[in-house]
């Protein structure tokens, strides 16, 4: 953190989604319901996916983390911004906007690294079948799953140490409705060149890299689905993976429209917009994508419902 002689800001104040008073109870209730859904709809995957026996396979594995992941990041920033709506002062400790940050950033990356390797996994379900379990075996699963948090950790830390080593000592109002980097690095009274190249870095190469195992891999599975003479063949290995092409293309499609439309088009008003996509509605979406879209999921879930409802009659 920054030493105590040159950090003279102790707490920040988030400006929220909007400034506009008449919209703070709305945006309240559209928000609230938004994280509950995600709250109900990941949890249900991390719970199917645990209970039930047809999910224990390497696929739902990474599924039931793909859900924490999403719940994870969803609750770093949805119950503060709630509050934040609901009271006048909306201010964060300088420790505090660290530790969101932080915790951020940790299932973030995760998120990027996690696409991939069920892509990856994808891949080897339709393109080699026969050596799944020696490819995907449990081990390899769960060396996948921790190098993917050790990761996301690692990142979380320097990306987090590069912010808060800087001084802040002018304005503290971050505009934003969440501690990120870049607005939080305008506020600095330090030379800001390492932090910005190591976000700069980081981002570009979790993304760069994330983009092209998922393009590589989907690239492979359609040219395999293709050569199947069966019908029937290629409309099996098109559903196997189709939830999981759902997922990904609403996810980088959302960041490749943020990062690469032109900077005179860039607004605060509109990155917070995307912002509020990726960061709550997007881990909203992905449990809805997986249960309608695979008959798998659907089917624990009816035999879940079926079974609970057995037990209380």
């Amino acid at each position: 953190m920054a030493p105590g002689n040159f950090t003279q800001v102790t707490e920040f104040i988030l400006t929220g989604v909007s400034d506009r008073p008449d919209l703070q109870i709305p945006l309240f209730c559209v928000f609230l319901v938004i994280y509950g859904l995600t709250v109900v709809g990941n949890l249900s995957i991390i719970t199917l996916t645990s209970v039930d026996s047809r999910l224990h396979t390497p696929m739902y594995f990474f599924l039931r983390h793909l859900a924490i992941i999403n719940l994870g990041n969803s609750t770093v920033i949805a119950p503060k911004m709630l509050v934040n709506l609901l009271v006048k002062k909306h201010a964060a400790s300088y420790y505090e906007c660290a530790a969101q940050l932080g915790v951020f950033l940790v299932f973030i990356v995760a998120k990027f690294l996690m696409l991939a390797v069920m892509a990856d996994d994808c891949y080897v379900t339709i393109c080699n079948p026969l050596l799944y379990m020696v490819v995907v075996s449990w081990r390899i699963c769960l060396l996948l799953v921790f190098l993917t948090y050790l990761y996301g950790f690692s990142t979380a830390i320097v990306a987090s140490y590069a912010v808060f080593s800087m001084a802040y000592c002018s304005s503290n109002v971050i505009n934003h409705f969440y501690c990120d980097i870049i607005p939080l690095l305008a506020l600095s009274c330090s030379d800001t060149s390492f932090p910005e190249a190591v976000a700069f870095i980081s981002a570009g190469t979790n993304l760069v890299v994330s983009i092209l195992i998922v393009l590589v891999s989907y690239f492979n599975i359609v040219l395999s689905i293709l050569r199947m003479r069966s019908s029937e063949g290629r409309k099996t290995a098109f559903s196997t993976c189709a939830s999981h092409m759902m997922a990904v293309s609403v996810f980088y499609g959302t960041l490749l429209f943020m990062y690469l439309q032109p900077r005179t088009n860039h607004s605060m008003g509109t990155d917070k917009m995307i912002s509020v996509f990726y960061t709550l509605v997007i881990p909203m979406l992905n449990p809805m994508i997986y249960r309608l879209r695979n008959k798998d999921v659907k089917a624990a879930l009816k035999s879940f419902l079926k079974n609970s409802c057995c037990s209380f009659s």
